[in-house]
């Protein structure tokens, strides 16, 4: 990435998913990119750490334990659930069940607010820390509705980011906190919903592309900020 000199550090969390993936596989192909540190819940990396977002104690013991590595220009977070087993998007306001909705804001927003007060410590003083959002969770932008919990647990990972990013400006002006828009990419957490003849699913090589072109073109004024893949500026 252009905007670190060189021999820059980078940390993907949610390794092991197919933008997490695709970040990592593009940054170790990177000649500036000194090293890269993955976390996943299901994959020990090289320090055999895991990280599990209900889990609070697994976070603490990674964030102590990279303290050795960091600190980091670099901190990526590709973290989320759409469904799983017994758990799908609600078309309507009678199908909220308060289990799906425990379960959806436990790893789209309760998981990732203890990332933000574990790892964001570990960035450089310009350094640019991104978590994957949904354009879903824009308030501004919903016109279809349905999908209650995601959308409201993506809005509240938003404002967690957008308020994260005010406290940020007063430690370390030069950095970047912002929540990211990936566009439908062909992956598990979209296979229900990305299917037909006009899908815009891409694959998730494009996708971390993309991705990681947006960022480099930010600034320190743009922190906080909610952009999708192309760099476009997305509504709260």
């Amino acid at each position: 990435m252009k905007r670190f000199n060189n021999n820059y550090k980078a940390l993907v969390i949610g390794a092991t998913g197919s933008i997490g993936a695709a970040f990592v596989r593009d940054l170790e192909s990177d000649d500036q990119c000194e090293k890269v540190v993955q976390l996943s819940r299901s994959e020990p990396n090289e320090f055999g750490l895991t990280i599990d977002l209900k889990d609070e104690s697994s976070m603490t013991f990674a964030a102590m334990t990279l303290q050795l590595e960091g600190p980091f220009d670099l901190i990526l977070g590709s973290t989320g659930i759409l469904h799983g087993e017994n758990l799908m998007p609600e078309k309507r306001l009678a199908d909220i069940d308060m289990n799906v909705l425990q379960e959806t804001f436990a790893i789209n927003t309760l998981g990732p607010a203890l990332l933000l007060k574990y790892f964001l410590p570990l960035l450089t003083t310009n350094g640019l820390m991104g978590f994957i959002s949904a354009k879903v969770g824009s308030i501004g932008d919903n016109r279809l509705g349905g999908w209650y919990s995601y959308r409201a647990s993506k809005a509240a990972l938003n404002m967690l980011i957008k308020t994260a990013a005010i406290e940020l400006k007063r430690q370390k002006p030069e950095a970047l906190l912002v929540s990211i828009h990936p566009g439908t990419v062909i992956s598990a957490l979209s296979k229900p919903f990305a299917g037909g003849a006009g899908s815009k699913a891409r694959d998730a090589s494009i996708a971390s592309q993309e991705i990681l072109k947006t960022l480099d073109g930010l600034n320190a004024e743009q922190s906080g900020g909610f952009f999708a893949f192309d760099g476009e500026e997305l509504p709260w």
